[in-house]
């Protein structure tokens, strides 16, 4: 007896004879059927989504963006920098509440050819305005808040602090408290924290975020700005002064002189009494010692007093600047007027001529014209 294995079980009709053999009857495919009718659903499920998707973002293109409605409530201070575009702007604007979003200022910005003319400064806005109420505000010019303070050239520091206590809403305590700490102010090294000549002479827009520190401080920066474009190191360098030693000559030219095209001779004859060890002998370093205002002449009391600023005593440069020197003084003490001069005097204050001399007799003909003018003016 041969040993069977379950492999080897025959079908006992196979092997019957004059019967035909019928054919198997196929299986049926349930599972391969049931993946078609899943991926079919996915397909068309796929497909209702894109739809629906594309359908969603289609309407958010054409909806407008958000926006308020209206000219907005309460009070925003906002600034619009140096450089800023419409977008810049929206954001800004966004972020103080002022506009609902940036698209909807950018889309109004694009409709108004004015909007390319916002201006730098600082704008009174509301929260929660309509961004075509806030670009209104924004375009018209006489919205831009404005408190300018003009600085004219040849004022001393005291001076000046009286003319901002006038101008800004800060007292005179409180500018004196930056005064006494300098190096918040950026002044150069060369100014050994003095800022006597270093706030420069202009015209500047005083924000409503300022304070006493940023205004004096701006002050220095556009020092800078003017220095560094006369190239007040390499000049001074050229003439064998230090930036603070031209400094000093153009406050003099500055506190002389009246008519710029005087300057630059102003300038060459305190060089040259420098240069021959000869006192410069001038009445308006007295008159910065003694912080008096509107008088050309001092008394020989005055002369004499004890003062490194005291000019008649001394040889040299006074300590520092007496008066905060324009960009045309500057220059002038930068590019002195080659000549052998060694005196000057105003001799029409009226008009603010002056005579130049080389020697001291012509120069007592100079003096006498303007001692004739003070007989019948007040010097």
């Amino acid at each position: 007896m041969s040993e069977l294995g379950f492999g080897d079980i025959d079908d006992p009709e196979e092997h019957q004879p004059g019967r035909r053999r019928s054919p198997r009857r196929p299986r049926r495919r349930v599972g391969g059927c049931l993946a078609v009718l899943v991926a079919l659903a996915v397909l068309v499920g796929g497909g209702y989504f894109a739809f629906s998707y594309g359908l969603t973002a289609i309407k958010e293109k054409l909806q407008p963006p958000p926006d308020f409605s209206g000219t907005g409530t309460g009070q925003v201070l906002v600034e619009v920098h140096d450089g800023d575009s419409a977008n810049d702007i929206a954001a800004t604007l966004k972020a103080k509440g002022v506009v609902k979003s940036q698209q909807a200022f950018n889309d109004a910005a694009r409709k108004d050819p004015k909007s390319t003319g916002i201006q730098v400064g600082f704008y009174t806005l509301k929260k929660q305005m309509s961004a075509k109420s806030a670009l209104a505000v924004l375009v018209n010019p006489a919205n831009l808040m404005r408190n300018a303070v003009t600085i004219p050239e040849g004022l001393r520091v005291d001076q000046i602090v009286d003319l901002l206590v006038k101008k800004t809403d800060f007292s005179r305590k409180q500018y004196l408290k930056v005064l006494a700490q300098p190096q918040q102010l950026g002044l150069p090294s060369y100014a050994k924290g003095n800022p006597e000549g270093y706030l420069f002479p202009a015209t500047y827009e005083v924000p409503p975020n300022a304070t006493p520190r940023s205004v004096l401080a701006a002050m220095v920066k556009r020092y800078e700005q003017a220095v560094t474009k006369l190239d007040i190191e390499g000049k001074a360098q050229a003439l064998g002064y230090s930036p603070h030693d031209v400094m000093t000559v153009a406050s003099i030219v500055q506190a002389e002189g009246r008519l710029p095209k005087d300057f630059p001779k102003i300038a060459r004859v305190l060089y040259n009494r420098l240069e021959k060890g000869q006192p410069l002998q001038l009445d308006t370093t007295i008159v910065y010692i003694f912080k008096t205002r509107g008088k050309l002449t001092t008394s020989d009391q005055q002369r004499n007093v004890d003062s490194p600023y005291n000019t008649y005593k001394n040889v040299g440069l006074p300590p520092t600047p007496i008066s905060a020197p324009g960009e045309q003084a500057i220059e002038a003490a930068l590019s002195p007027t080659p000549g052998p001069w060694m005196y000057f005097v105003t001799t029409d204050p009226s008009n603010g001529a002056m005579s130049f001399a080389t020697t001291y007799s012509e120069h007592l003909k100079n003096v006498a014209k303007f001692q004739a003018y003070c007989k019948t003016h007040s010097c």
